[in-house]
């Protein structure tokens, strides 16, 4: 008859051994039988006779380090400096190897707490050393990788080492609608979409309840560990056995997995953010040399502005001069309005947060903006967030990136033609916003490179104002992204965290 949870519990928790001695290390009695990996042969045959009896605790130890630890063990407890006093130590034979823990305590009299005597006792841990040291390895393994797919590559080579499974797949929340979507799987066959449907109700219990989720299956057993952080939910492991685990292997593996979990979770965190660092670095450096260049331009451009107004004036009517005068002072314009735009980006205003709906920042655009809309014979069609959210926000330097996507969205829709604002806020509490134009779409080779700086495929683009945007909004802890397809046109994502509480 198979054991009670509770009655297995307490057999796992009782020691191997249990002696007891006086003060001076004297055994004055002994319990169950010293592993036969603790004692030399000749001590542990006098144990199990109960020979031991009146023989010094040290007659047992079969190396100097052991006697060695004893000692202080019991120099300790009779200083009263500890309550009690443990070690762990291995026990090697040619046949295996297990880890033991010794525990010493004190026997002290109820009515001076002098100490009379020494409890010994053994438990065997080397199934909990063995999970130490899996997760030890795991730790270091995955502290190494910072590239995501490598990352989640050693994921699945850790834990597939740690429980021995035949599948795992890894699925990570969707920043901006917190859906679930497998990043990594191995072993599992079949189209990821209705694995996903299959094992969706199993992951939201994990989350929910914030435990490891066991569930049967006609070929073993699927186990999936909750990924969680300080900010929310990231995630979900989910493996697929088909050994068969006892009630305590099963509840080793489900630990282990909880652990793994989340050794994964921080990973795939420290991942993105040394992602950030390095972007945010990369635009830093760019920054840096943008407004060495445009300092170095604004003056010769200045320079060539004032002599080409000065040959205006003294070739007085020549229509040839005139012209050509007119073409340089165009195109020092245009470099001028370049050299200002590299000044905000390689040196960007601090930002004046706070609280405020970015919707009523796009009432302020749009509202300016009429006089554009109507010269292009474009309809608005707009859905706001009902109801509304707050943000941290600068509504100026915001308005700026709005802006600069509706002058866009305006140049690529078709005259005529509907421009379409939904925002929403999701169930996390960010903010998000979309604007479609059915404009031509942008070619897969370029999409890629919108966002990079002096990348334009506009006539006389400086190419900076999209990279611009993308700073602003990610100084505001948002993203923006941009989608382009023949059937759907071109849309602009941009979202904004909620405020916090």
């Amino acid at each position: 008859m198979a054991e009670a949870p509770f009655e297995r519990h307490v057999l796992a928790a009782l020691p191997l051994t249990i002696w007891t001695t006086d003060a001076d290390g004297r055994i004055t009695g002994t319990y169950g039988n010293w592993s036969r990996f603790a004692l030399e042969n000749g001590a542990a045959d006098l144990a199990r006779q109960g020979t031991m009896v009146g023989r010094s605790i040290f007659d047992a130890m079969h190396d100097r380090a052991s006697r060695e630890q004893t000692q202080r063990a019991m120099d300790l407890l009779r200083a009263g400096r500890s309550e009690r006093v443990s070690w762990e130590f291995p026990c090697d034979a040619p046949w295996e190897s297990r880890v033991f823990m010794m525990q010493v305590t004190a026997i002290r009299a109820p009515d001076d707490h002098v100490v009379r005597g020494f409890a010994f006792s053994t438990v065997d841990i080397t199934p909990n050393h063995a999970s130490r040291e899996v997760l030890l390895d795991a730790g270091i393994a995955l502290a190494r990788a910072i590239d995501l797919e490598r990352l989640y590559a050693e994921v699945g080579l850790q834990v597939q080492r740690a429980v021995r499974c035949d599948g795992l797949c890894l699925a990570l929340a969707d920043d901006e609608t917190a859906a679930l979507q497998i990043q990594y799987r191995t072993g599992y066959p079949g189209d990821a979409g209705a694995l996903e449907a299959r094992l969706m109700p199993t992951w939201l219990d994990a989350l929910a309840n914030g435990r490891v989720v066991v569930s049967g299956l006609e070929q073993g057993l699927e186990l999936t560990a909750p990924m969680t952080t300080l900010e929310g939910v990231l995630g979900v492991i989910t493996v697929w056995s088909t050994n068969a685990h006892s009630p305590p292997d099963l509840e080793a593996t489900q630990r282990l997995l909880a652990s793994l979990a989340a050794q994964t979770a921080a990973a795939i965190e420290r991942a993105w953010l040394v992602r950030r660092v390095e972007q945010k670095r990369r635009l830093e450096a760019i920054g840096e040399v943008s407004t060495g260049v445009a300092h170095e331009l604004r003056n010769p451009l200045f320079g060539i502005s004032s002599a080409a107004q000065l040959l205006r004036f003294r070739a007085g009517s020549d229509p040839v001069v005139d012209r050509n005068v007119g073409r340089i002072l165009r195109e020092v314009e245009r470099l001028n309005k370049m050299v200002t735009s590299l000044l905000e980006y390689g040196r960007p205003a601090a930002l004046m947060l706070g609280e405020g709906d970015p919707d009523v920042v796009w009432d302020d655009v749009l509202d300016n903006q009429r006089p554009l809309l109507e010269a292009r014979h474009l309809a608005l069609h707009r859905v706001r967030a009902d109801p509304g959210t707050t943000c941290n926000l600068d509504p100026e330097q915001l308005a700026q990136v709005f802006l600069n996507i509706l002058v866009n969205a305006c140049d690529a829709a078709p005259a005529g033609s509907t421009l379409y604002m939904q925002s929403q806020v999701l169930t996390t509490g960010t903010w998000r916003f979309r604007l479609t134009n059915g404009g031509m779409a942008i070619p897969p080779e370029v999409l890629p490179r919108v966002f990079e700086i002096f990348f334009s495929t506009k006539s006389g683009g400086t190419g900076i104002g999209l990279a611009l945007c993308q700073r602003i909004v990610e100084d505001h802890g948002g993203t923006i992204g941009i989608e382009s397809t023949p059937e759907a046109g071109t849309t602009v994502t941009i979202t904004l965290p909620a405020m916090l509480a």
